[in-house]
């Protein structure tokens, strides 16, 4: 690893601040839809606990928030980590006399989770100053770094609080960039990428920085349906299982079953975007065939990335816990953007250490 984790810093006794995502997704009534995000920041969360971190605060987004929305208050993710976590609080602001006075009323061990980051422009404006204000409102000594689903902004957050403070990788953002690494850097072959969804602008630097390593791409999805033309090396989905108007939903079954020979001899797969309308079950049958075959496979490096396509794994894993995969990533765009070797601000500013 090119970057200083947690465990490369003594953290007990000290006041550690701690990025993670907690961008969940809300239906109408403003719970909760899916938790991965926060399931994920666990294992961080403790270490530092066991490795005797004296105060731990995190700092977070939810949404796009446009100023102050009460909608998109982090407090319903500090309840959901409160069900998963003892002596968890949760403060209505990120600087100012009331995250003093909560920090100030903390015992060693517990967890305070501030107000949702962008209610204040200053952090997509990457404002120092308003990350410092944080800073000396905590008291913070130790910066980690584990929301891997924002590293590739450079928010206040990510690349402005390495004017400030020594920044740490936490374990879910080491997890997710050693695995993504290995299968960009020195993956082993035969090495099969996927790509489905319906936004081929977001796919042709992933697609273009492979065509190269991938012994096959695979393109199926609403791209491969609106006629997506591959190179020598590259599958496009051919046969399509189509509506009563005639709209092309879910790859056929000559392609999938092209496809499943492809996953069946690949030893590094690497899979974004879904092959159909998955969020239809009429329309889903290609995408479970590929994610179980995918998950079944225990002799190869198996990365699925993309929040439409992680979601319809996880969804998957419920009733199917017996599939494994190398990594589910949390981040959709920051995943496409490290496989296709782009610089991410957030892992720039550990570097600076």
């Amino acid at each position: 690893m090119k970057y200083q984790t947690i465990r490369d810093v003594g953290v007990k006794g000290k006041t550690v601040l701690v990025r993670v995502d907690y961008n969940v997704p809300l239906d109408n009534d403003g719970k909760i839809m899916d938790d991965l995000r926060i399931r994920a920041s666990l294992p961080t969360l403790e270490y530092l606990r066991e490795a005797g971190a004296g105060k731990v605060i995190l700092i977070s987004h939810l949404g796009r928030p446009e100023g102050k929305d009460e909608k998109l208050s982090l407090g319903v993710a500090a309840k959901a980590l409160g069900r998963m976590l003892p002596n968890v609080k949760f403060a209505k602001d990120v600087s100012g006399p009331e995250v003093k006075n909560a920090v100030a009323g903390m015992k060693d061990g517990e967890i305070l989770l501030l107000e949702n980051l962008r209610f204040d422009p200053g952090e997509e404006g990457n404002s120092a100053e308003f990350i410092k204000k944080i800073i000396d409102a905590t008291g913070a000594e130790v910066y980690v770094q584990d929301g891997f689903a924002v590293v590739h902004r450079a928010h206040a957050s990510t690349d402005a609080v390495a004017k400030y403070l020594p920044v740490y990788m936490g374990l879910l953002l080491e997890k997710e960039v050693s695995n993504l690494e290995k299968v960009a850097l020195n993956p082993e072959k035969p090495v099969l990428l996927i790509i489905g969804g319906s936004k081929v602008e977001d796919k042709e630097p992933l697609i273009e920085k492979f065509t190269k390593k991938a012994d096959r791409i695979v393109v199926g999805g609403k791209i491969a349906a609106d006629g997506y033309k591959g190179g020598d090396d590259i599958y496009v989905a051919e046969d399509f299982d189509e509506d009563k108007s005639g709209a092309k939903l879910d790859v056929g079954p000559v392609a999938m079953t092209k496809i499943a020979g492809f996953i069946t001899d690949a030893k590094t797969i690497i899979w974004n975007g879904l092959l159909g309308k998955a969020e239809d079950p009429a329309y889903a049958t290609a995408s479970t065939i590929a994610a179980e075959m995918i998950g079944e496979k225990e002799d190869a490096e198996t990365v699925i990335c993309g929040g439409d396509t992680t979601g319809f794994v996880e969804n998957l894993m419920k009733d199917h816990p017996d599939l494994k995969y190398s990594l589910v990533s949390t981040g959709g765009g920051a995943a496409l953007e490290l496989l296709a070797g782009k610089k991410l601000p957030g892992l720039e500013a550990i570097r600076k250490n």
